[in-house]
């Protein structure tokens, strides 16, 4: 699980990015654009793993690469109309969203820590076998929420992001994040009684 860095203050950060932008773009300034990478590198790929899923790190990683050659290529035309936070957050969103869609059918990655312990676990086959038929259900009933509930939840359970955090990533508010949470968990509920019964 990956640890968000603490949030800054969001006044005092928007303020210096609004300095290192200024330096980037007046003078070209390399070192203030680097410094923009490593204050919202992280949070970049995290929102961008949300969206893709578990199993999809390494093409989350690509999206994070794209989004900063991106906006290298586009700061100069940054007009400031909102936060480079929600700008950044929405163009990998937007990224995340595409690449989802070609990868949908795509065989996940898996590690070697989930093939160690799948053969582990052979000891009680018929455990496992439950196990993974819960997980498998669960993974399907949440591919088919919308998309922003699916982000929501997975950067709440997956990536243990807090409520603040998650509405800073997607750039809506907390009131918000909290009905998404609420109402996703009452359709996955519903949705996995009714395969429990079909």
């Amino acid at each position: 699980m990956y640890c968000f860095d603490e949030m800054p203050n969001n006044a005092g950060i928007m303020d210096s990015d609004t300095i290192l932008i200024e330096a980037y773009r007046n003078r070209g300034d390399q070192n203030a654009f680097a410094e923009l990478v490593r204050r919202y590198r992280e949070r970049v790929f995290q929102l961008a793993a949300s969206i893709m899923g578990p199993a999809f790190r390494p093409e989350a990683e690509e999206i994070t690469q794209e989004v900063f050659v991106r906006v290298y290529h586009a700061l100069a035309s940054f007009r400031g109309e909102s936060q480079f936070s929600s700008w950044i957050y929405r163009i990998t969103f937007n990224l995340a969203l595409n690449l989802k869609s070609h990868v949908r059918y795509k065989v996940p990655h898996l590690n070697e820590n989930v093939l160690v312990s799948k053969a582990c676990s052979e000891v009680d086959p018929l455990s496992r076998f439950e196990s993974d038929q819960q997980d498998q259900h669960l993974m399907a009933a949440i591919e088919e929420l919308p998309e922003v509930y699916q982000s929501t939840l997975r950067l709440h359970y997956w990536m243990g992001a807090n409520i603040s955090e998650i509405a800073d990533l997607l750039g809506i508010p907390e009131n918000t994040v909290k009905s998404y949470l609420h109402r996703a968990r009452q359709l996955l509920h519903s949705m996995l009684e009714k395969g429990a019964k079909a």
